[in-house]
């Protein structure tokens, strides 16, 4: 919104810098930031009365958890609102990345946010069936999907050999499922204390850089990279997601206050699936993200396996709570994991330079 005056009114002198990317980047990591800490405890204490007993807790899961019964959950309504306000404030709306992305966050966050709903209205941790999210997950996606890739084309960028792959109307297929996937991998892998959180900024943090080069003719020539016309603009929803999760870190910190919730991983992933679309760095993203990818994979491996053999592989999926079964401490998997997420990010970042 304020870009669009300061192109309107032709801002100058220190009202100028409105015009920069990188000062609207700052700027918009700032203001979610603020209204991320100012509306958290009322937040919080509004969720705590309404809910009562709070997110259920799995009987089956780690003895530790237990604890943890009466956190109120949906607290990633806290991140969508300082999120969504600070993108309308320092993004530029006349962009359809910023509608498509901003779509996918809260059209997922509302998915999220009907799972946590019936969790908590019937005291189970079972909530909306898989197959009616995973619907509703495609529909946002595939409309968000036809809305990026029709101001990008379809070739899949392969990093590291700095070429590009022709996939044609498959890949409007292609980016729905990056985008259903993120967002899924990122809510799998929120079972604990700011387990999800810091990596979210992380990744955020290293799309941010990605977006904003995607987004330079200069930088992108130099890089060998795919060059993407206002994909720069995505740069300041990369800072506006780490603002908001950095806030939501503040009470989330262990012992947490309160839980993001589906409502807030389903969106977080979802956007991040979105922003690595619309920069064509979709199997970047699965690098920065490894961590998300590990935890959906661990998953998929043990429900696999135990359906044909009657077996598992991990005392416990995701894996993180293979880790605590093993005696892991809650804290040493989250700061163990968030180092993972740290290098992961480096590796991913190195994509644009290594061939």
């Amino acid at each position: 919104m304020l870009y669009f005056f300061a192109e309107l009114f032709e801002f100058e002198g220190l009202l100028n810098l409105i015009r920069y990317q990188t000062f609207r980047a700052g700027a918009a990591m700032m203001t979610a930031l603020i209204i991320g800490l100012v509306i958290g405890p009322k937040f919080i204490s509004m969720l705590r009365v309404r809910q009562g007993k709070g997110q259920p807790i799995r009987a089956d899961g780690p003895e530790s958890h237990q604890a943890k019964v009466g956190t109120p959950t949906m607290g990633g309504l806290m991140i969508l609102t300082a999120l969504t306000l600070s993108m309308l404030l320092w993004m530029d709306l006349a962009s359809p990345f910023v509608w498509a992305c901003l779509a996918v966050t809260l059209g997922f966050g509302l998915i999220g946010f009907l799972d946590d709903y019936d969790k908590v209205t019937k005291s189970s941790h079972k909530g909306v069936s898989a197959k009616v999210r995973l619907l509703g997950e495609f529909v946002v996606a595939g409309i968000a999907s036809y809305l990026i890739v029709s101001q990008i084309n379809t070739n899949l960028y392969i990093p590291f050999f700095g070429t590009s792959v022709a996939l044609g109307w498959f890949y409007y297929i292609f980016a729905a499922v990056v985008i259903v996937g993120a967002g899924n991998a990122v809510n799998l892998t929120d079972g604990l204390d700011g387990l999800a959180t810091m990596p979210v900024v992380i990744a955020a943090g290293a799309f941010l850089i990605i977006c904003y080069l995607v987004g330079r003719v200069d930088f992108s020539e130099y890089l060998g990279i795919p060059h993407v016309a206002g994909a720069g603009e995505l740069a300041i929803m990369c800072a506006a997601i780490m603002g908001a999760g950095l806030a939501f870190l503040w009470f989330n910190a262990p012992p947490a206050a309160v839980f993001m919730g589906d409502t807030g991983s389903l969106a977080l992933g979802g956007a991040l699936g979105a922003i690595a679309v619309a920069s064509h760095h979709e199997i970047v993203l699965g690098i920065v993200g490894g961590l998300f990818v590990l935890e959906a994979v661990s998953v998929i491996i043990q429900v696999f396996w135990f359906k044909r053999t009657g077996r598992r592989i991990f005392r416990m999926a995701p894996i993180h709570h293979h880790f605590e079964q093993l005696g892991w401490k809650e804290s040493t998997v989250v700061i163990r994991f968030w180092i993972i997420a740290i290098v992961l990010a480096v590796i991913g970042l190195a994509t644009l330079k290594v061939r």
